[in-house]
This record gives structure tokens, sequence and C-alpha cells, in this order.
């Protein structure tokens, strides 16, 4: 449109996001680009302060290894990884994030976070990995790092409230992003010699429980749009694991964290006639062979059985909390002074639970009157949602480090920089990159930090400005202002604007892409369960979903935003669905269940499902790659500039 400016912006490394890997980035990326006289630009569509998955804050860090004091090996936590993952996980790149993640935790404290000590100094652990925290400004912490760092250093500069909707290519290079302000008309294109994704992972592309006032209530946060899978597919990067969702099982409604309950707590899950899932439906894990006896039970196996009771109409499902208050407090009641201060104090540590990571469940608990040393409260199963960085798995298919390379994983799993993607200059963090789950928010600032110590390198070894010509720009330009111009031209048509013969408006457009997925492709209304024929009439919906997306309006900025996020969910939700297809077996029960595919099938199916959009063909290609342990070696690695 005539009105909107374009702004060309030059830089050497382009970093996408501002959660905690694209923080992480820019922490190590300020260091080595003063040593090297480059520049870096960190672009966000929100405000870093309050951006990505940690943005309400968190009540505990989820990735610690503890290597210093020897409590476990860089080993061990693979191996947890792995099992949980029902054995598809890149074991380098779990690896290299374990090796450099209690660093990250110990600049976290340095720079001002406060992490739980008992008595004795020592963290106090939730469970077997996780530290506590008082967590509410975790992000704000973390960001000013960011932020100084890039500032301080002289080499960087951030633009925030700039909505990323695509990359800029030369060629197959990735040559940087193009994108607009969500606060005035201005399209931005950013050259870059280097590329990090780090947007985040995908909410809302299934109907959620949640509805009507509470529609935009979800268990990760909602502007989640899956920017990161959308860049990289339409860059033409090989992406992984895309058949892995991630379904959480959280307090209802409000989507509470139940860890600590679980781990710090030890509370129980029963059905609402006192039986304990995990202990009555010990003989369906039998089923899963290997991944059904290690410790602790996967994710989705603990999420399968607790759905059985469900199916079965053993519903409601419960967290005895009233149970494990009163058992921690038990020791403590021959002293009734004693045991009132014990009770008052686990009674506060039960809401800070809440007030750190999701005041939205600490509402719901007082609307309802619910007291959690009194009475119990719901726990179900959430949406789907794809990430990298939690007990998801997928993004894109990245280069690990090859000092933790045998010979057998060398030709699969190295191609020259760490955390590259299968296009030259992208990289990729956080939830952009696949394979490598259980990061969390320290093992994502961890990732951050090491794709950006290997982009300036590249950098430094490929110091040649990307050449795009204007006039590309400009057509891309139009390409994504269309919305504005589509509503500009037909919403006379109607008396209501909302609705009109000549398009579509996003939030319509985002409704029919969940019925969609909801109902075909394994949802929460059909009890998360699919098969071939659904999968296949998903994608042919799908297809006529993406030829209307020709036709989404948007009446100002902020539409044109809702927009983009819906097209961005629309490609992740197809890399879903065909992934589905193409992996013949059900592997994750309680995250999908196939109900043509029902058995693990270990011998054909122990690989990764990979997929490529090619754009020159307009198709989608289809491929398994190799699981190859790399675990009989060194695991101390290159360090990281601030470690």
């Amino acid at each position: 449109m005539a009105d909107f400016e374009t702004v060309i912006v030059e830089t050497d490394l382009l970093i996408l996001g501002g959660g905690m890997a694209a923080c992480g980035a820019a922490v190590e990326a300020a260091y080595w680009a003063k040593q090297n006289g480059l520049k870096v630009t960190l672009v966000d569509k929100a405000a870093v302060d309050r951006s990505g998955a940690v943005a309400m804050g968190l009540s505990a860090i989820n990735q610690y290894v503890g290597l210093k004091d020897g409590a476990n090996t860089v080993k061990d936590y693979v191996d947890y990884v792995r099992n949980d993952l029902m054995g598809i996980t890149r074991e380098d790149l779990v690896a290299n994030i374990a090796r450099h993640v209690d660093s990250t935790v110990h600049l976290f404290e340095k720079w001002g976070l406060p992490i739980w000590k008992d008595e004795k100094g020592a963290y106090v652990h939730e469970g077997r990995w996780q530290l506590m925290i008082n967590g509410e400004s975790y992000k704000v912490v973390v960001a000013e790092a960011a932020k100084n760092a890039l500032r301080e250093s002289g080499v960087g500069e951030i633009y925030e409230r700039i909505f990323i909707v695509g990359p800029l290519m030369e060629g197959d290079r990735c040559a940087g992003a193009v994108g607009f302000s969500v606060r005035e008309n201005k399209f931005y294109a950013f050259k870059a010699k280097a590329t990090l994704v780090a947007m985040g992972g995908a909410v809302h592309v299934f109907k959620p429980r949640s509805s009507g006032e509470g529609m935009g209530r979800a268990w990760y946060p909602p502007w989640n749009s899956g920017s990161s899978a959308y860049f990289t597919l339409k860059a033409g990067a090989e992406m992984t694991c895309q058949e892995v969702r991630f379904i959480p099982v959280r307090f209802k409604d409000a989507y509470g964290p139940v860890g600590a309950w679980f781990l710090l707590f030890k509370s129980r899950a029963t059905n609402s006639q006192g039986g304990n899932y995990m202990v009555e439906r010990q003989g369906e894990l039998e089923k899963w062979g290997f991944y059904g006896r290690v410790k602790p039970v996967p994710a989705n196996l603990r999420n399968y059985l607790g759905m059985l009771d469900t199916m079965e109409g053993k519903g409601p499902i419960y967290m005895r909390t009233e149970e494990a208050i009163g058992k921690i407090a038990e020791s403590y009641k021959d002293d009734p002074k004693a045991y009132k201060k014990k009770m008052k104090e686990l009674e506060s540590e039960a809401w800070e639970d809440f007030l750190d990571m999701t005041i939205s469940q600490a509402i719901l608990w007082a609307s309802t009157n619910l007291q959690p040393e009194e009475g119990s409260s719901e726990i179900a199963a959430a949406e789907p949602y794809f990430i990298g960085s939690h007990s998801g798995a997928s993004g894109a298919w990245i280069s690990g480090p090859e000092d933790l390379q045998t010979d057998k994983t060398r030709s699969e799993y190295f191609w020259g920089y760490d955390h590259m993607s299968t296009v030259p200059g992208l990289f990729c963090a956080g939830d952009a990159s696949g394979a490598s789950s259980h990061k969390f928010s320290s093992g994502s600032h961890a990732e951050g930090r090491i794709a950006a110590k290997a982009a300036v390198k590249y950098v430094v070894e490929h110091n040649t400005p990307p050449k795009v010509e204007q006039s590309t720009i400009e057509a891309i330009k139009a390409e994504i202002l269309k919305p504005l111009e589509v509503f500009a031209q037909h919403n006379g048509a109607t008396t209501d604007p909302d609705v009109n013969p000549n398009y579509i408006k996003p939030r319509m457009f985002m409704f029919r892409l969940q019925k969609i997925m909801d109902e075909y492709a394994g949802g929460i209304t059909a009890q998360f369960t699919t098969n071939g024929p659904l999968l296949n009439r998903a994608i042919e919906l799908l297809q006529f979903l993406k030829e209307d997306s020709e036709k989404l309006a948007a009446s100002d900025l902020h539409e044109l935003m809702r927009c983009w996020e819906n097209v961005h969910r629309m490609w992740q939700a197809e890399a879903h669905v065909r992934t589905v297809l193409f992996r013949e077996e059900t592997r994750w029960p309680g995250y999908y269940f196939r109900s043509d595919k029902p058995k693990l099938d270990e011998e054909k199916w122990h690989v990764f499902a990979n997929c490529r959009f090619d754009a020159k063909s307009n198709a989608w290609e289809m491929k398994t790659r190799p699981v190859l342990p790399v675990f009989e070696q060194k695991t101390v690695g290159r360090p990281l500039a601030a470690a």
C-alpha cells in the first residue's frame, strides 16, 4: 500500500524472536560479534521483557544437570530424554545442550534470579533435573541481560513490535527476513549474512478446551503461532518430528502447572472413584515394550493411562492436593504451633506455584472457593501444542556439534555449523529446532548461545552481503499487505464487515483450521485419536483452507498480524498431518493414537520422520532419517563465551 514505508535494515547476524533462546543468542552473539567487528540485530514480535513462553514467569527451572557436584552426567540426561520420547531423539543435540546448561543457570543467578537454597546453601530440587525458583520476573531478568549485552557491546540493535512473516531468500541461501510493524505503517526487510530463528512453537492449531470468554487461555503462550515452523518450511529447510505434538496434563481450565505437586509435594492423581490409574493400569504399560518399563514413565504414557480412565467414564481426574499437604505436615502434629506454621508455609508454596507462572489458576481457585489443603482439584489433558523445547520435539533438522559425532553419525548429523538447518545461513534454537526436547527455558537459552556462536563463525567465514533486488522486496511487501487491500476493496459490500462473501476474517479462518484439526487429526473432541482416512480428509480440507487464505482480510495492523499468524498455523498443521500419516504406527499414545496402526513398530519406525516443502514443485517430500547413538563418548566441549 502506498502509505506503507519500506524500511531496509542491513546486518551481519539477524536474531528472530525475543524468548529464552533469542535472549541466549543475544548474549553470546554480542561477545563474538564484538571480537569480529560484526553487527547483530534482534527483532521481536512483542517486547523482549515479557516475550516468549516464560513471559508470565516460572516457578522452576526444568533443566539443570548438576555436573559440577557430580549428581548426574550428560549421558544420564540423554538417557532420560531418549526414553521419554519413546526412543526418538538426536543424542548429539541433547548432549550438547546438557553439557552447557548448568553455566546458563549460573548466569541467571548472577543476573539476579532468586533460586531456592537449603540451609546448607545447596539448590532446592523439585525433581532430579528441576530447581525451584522465585520466578515471576524470570524473563525480565534474562531479557535485561540480553539487552545490556547488545547495547553495551556497541554491536547490537533491537527492534520490538515487528511481526516477522517469512524468510528473505537469495537463491537457496537465507538472506534475512521480512515483516511489518504492528504499531505503525512500516514494512521491514532485514538483510543478513546469517539468520537465527527462535520465534517459538504453535498454539491454537487445535481447538482449545477453553471457549467463550476463556478462548484465549492455553498452557503455552497463545501468541505462539507457528512462526518458526512457517519460516523454516518456506525457506526450504528439512523438518523433523512434525508428528510429535505435546499434550500436557494441567489443572483444568486455567492450565496451572502440576510439576511441583507431583515432584515437590509428592502428590497423587486419582479418578473420581479414588483409583490411582498409574497403579491400576500398570499392565497397560507392558504393551509399549521397553519404554513402558523405564523410570520415570514417559510423559505420553502417563497421559494415556489417565485418558483411559476418562474414556471409561471414571472422571473427573483429581490432584489430591489435600492429601499431599497433609502427609508433609503430619510429622509436625505433635506440636500444634509447629503444625500450624508448617501448614501455613505449605499453603503459601501451593499458591506461589501459580502466582509465579499461571496467575489465572490462582484466580480460578479463589473464585471456586478451593483450598488446596482441604480439597482436591481437577486436572485434565490440554489440547495439542507444537514445541521443540518441552516434551515435544517438532522443529527443523539441524547440524549437531562436530566433536560429539561418531564415524556413523558424522554424515547424517553434521554439515559444518552447530544448529544450522539444511538451508545455508539459517540457524535454529528453542522451539525452532527439532529432535532435542526437554531443554525447557534454561536449555533453550543455552541452545541460543550455542547457535549464535556458530552463526557468528558462519558469518566470519561467509562474509558476503546478500543481494536481493528491491523489486523482489516490493513484490513480497504487496503479498504481505494484501489482506488490507482485500478488506479496503470489499468491506462496503455488507453492513457487517465481519460477514462478507468476498473475504474471510482471521478469527473465522482460525475456527475453520481448529475444526479440521480437532475432528480429523486427533484433537480433544476425537479423544486424540485419528486414522489414515481421517488424515487424508484433513489434507483435502487443508487444501481448501489454503486456497481461501488468499482471501484473508484485515481491517487494521492487528488483524493483519492475525491473518499471518493463522497462515503460519495452517502450515504447521499441514506438516503435522502429513507426518502423522507418514509414520505408520502409534508411538506416542497420550499425545495421539492411530486407531488403524495401534501398535509400536520398532523394526520399521525406530527412525525420524522428516519432511520438506519444495517451493519450486509446490510439493511435500517425506523421508526417514536414522536414529543413531553417539554415547560412548566424551562430553566436555568447547566453552561458551559467558560460561
